[in-house]
């Protein structure tokens, strides 16, 4: 879809449907009343007639307006005529996008950036309209026949008042770059393991250095990383056919001698559980164990598109886990890049044996902080639900702005203790730790593993494995957290102005 901003009055402006508010107890939005002036009172006599009672989420469509030359007005409920919480402003948003999938709207005009929201200005809301019409529209149809799809629609004008025009379109190129990231995560995270192979993955990071001059992608193979001891990376590879990958974004925007934020995310493109075999039971679901990694490339494609003035290295550790008779074995003994031993107690704990050399690998680029991000522990979705992602860390400061980002992207977190107590249940009697703590506290005891090589920087990791996709029904790529970090990157930027 494309987006614009409009400043000209409604009457002048032509659309296949108009999106106005209207509030609890029969009370009209500015532009809904406006309507309601020019349409004889058709607005005030529908919601006095109880079609709409205006409770936040609710929509009604309007197809039939005598006299006039709108075709339809969408009404949607804002709630009480007070001050919107984000989440709810966000809801209403993803109401009226969810009533507009009909394959004969085309273009509709948005006014529901008119909104008081809490704590958020015009260049907020208009990006959050771009962002969540983009979120809902999204549709997988790679590997249909049929590539029909359910929306038709194309333009969507949002309308602010003249003296917004500049932080409206400020809200725009964010939104746009935000929801481009988004949809390249999901797409990428929705093909199939057969398609989306860490080659695969390689593949669309080349590309992306091609369409973006301030990025430079790269790739180590299998013997780059064997000649640099990645032994834990490597081992995770060895029972699967296709090559591991070690994906490098470098994306130039700052100074040229400014410290990096680097972004790690696990590449797994199918985890089968190796020799620790998963149940056969939803394991399809599998192929989306690359969803950190699908992130980090469509957060450094929104960087790119913002232009952002910051250093940022992405990096993509990848491969495939799968039982074979090379297959790491529960009970063998790695050396990871860093010297550490790791005892395998379970091959399905393989993600942070991605990471782990990956970490090591980062302190080469003298970063100024580290995120990484994983779809790591079944725990987090015990802990947390799909609601909030899990972050552990190193750094109060780093913790506690990821936090703040999380609040204005609507990406929530959830922080988790990285106390000491936790350490001591990765001993091993045979190497300097076990992969796995046992089965408490899952997710912490995995934090705690990557922690150990991340002590020479600061650091932060998010457990996705409950928020980067939807099951049942909906199954689907989320593209989270690309609004958190690509928001945590904005606010970095402000305070290099």
């Amino acid at each position: 879809m494309d987006y614009f901003i409009e400043t000209a009055p409604l009457e002048k402006l032509q659309c296949d449907c108009l999106i106005v508010g209207v509030y609890q107890d029969q009370q009209l939005s500015y532009s809904a009343n406006v309507l309601d002036n020019n349409t004889q009172g058709l607005i005030k006599k529908i919601i006095s007639r109880g079609d709409i009672s205006g409770k936040n989420g609710e929509t009604l469509m309007v197809n039939a307006i005598p006299d006039s030359a709108i075709e339809r007005i969408l009404l949607v409920g804002l709630g009480e005529n007070k001050p919107l919480s984000g989440k709810n402003y966000i809801k209403a948003l993803a109401a009226a996008i969810i009533s507009l999938k009909k394959p004969y709207l085309k273009s509709v005009v948005c006014c529901l950036a008119e909104s008081i929201v809490e704590d958020n200005g015009w260049q907020w809301k208009v990006r959050q309209i771009v962002e969540t019409f983009s979120d809902a529209a999204y549709q997988f149809i790679e590997t249909k026949s049929d590539k029909e799809t359910e929306s038709k629609l194309e333009k969507v004008t949002i309308t602010v008042p003249e003296i917004e025009q500049v932080s409206a379109q400020a809200g725009l190129l964010q939104g746009k770059a935000i929801a481009d990231g988004v949809v390249l995560a999901k797409w990428l995270a929705d093909l199939p393991g057969n398609i989306c192979t860490p080659t695969h993955i390689a593949e669309q990071a080349i590309e992306l250095g091609k369409r973006y001059a301030s990025i430079l992608a790269d790739c180590l193979e299998e013997a780059d990383m064997a000649a640099l001891g990645m032994n834990a990376l490597l081992s995770v590879s060895r029972g699967s056919r296709q090559s591991a990958k070690l994906i490098t974004l470098n994306y130039q925007g700052g100074e040229k001698n400014a410290k990096p934020i680097v972004l790690i995310g696990k590449g797994l493109t199918f985890d089968a559980g190796g020799i620790s075999l998963k149940p056969g039971l939803g394991m399809d679901e599998m192929k989306y164990d690359m969803c950190g990694g699908a992130a980090v490339l469509g957060v450094l494609q929104a960087a790119a598109q913002m232009q952002l003035p910051l250093n940022i290295i992405g990096l993509i550790p990848s491969s495939e886990n799968m039982p074979d008779g090379d297959a790491n074995k529960p009970g063998d003994i790695i050396t990871s890049m860093s010297g550490k031993t790791i005892e395998v107690l379970n091959t399905d704990a393989e993600g942070r044996l991605l990471l782990c050399d990956t970490l090591t690998y980062t302190e080469r680029y003298n970063p100024d902080v580290v995120i990484d991000l994983a779809t790591l522990t079944g725990a987090c979705l015990v802990a947390l639900g799909r609601i909030p992602s899990g972050l552990l860390g190193n750094d109060d400061e780093l913790c506690n702005d990821l936090l703040a980002a999380s609040e204005t992207a609507n990406d929530s977190l959830w922080r988790l203790p990285l106390w000491e107590e936790y350490q001591e249940l990765l001993n091993s009697n045979f190497a300097d730790m076990a992969n796995i703590g046992g089965k408490d506290a899952g997710t912490i005891t995995a934090a705690c593993f990557l922690s150990r090589f991340a002590e020479n920087f600061r650091w932060a990791h998010l457990d996705i494995a409950g928020t980067a996709w939807r099951t049942g029904q909906t199954k689907g790529a989320t593209g989270r957290p690309v609004p958190l970090l690509s928001q945590y990157l904005i606010n970095r930027a402000a305070l290099q102005a």
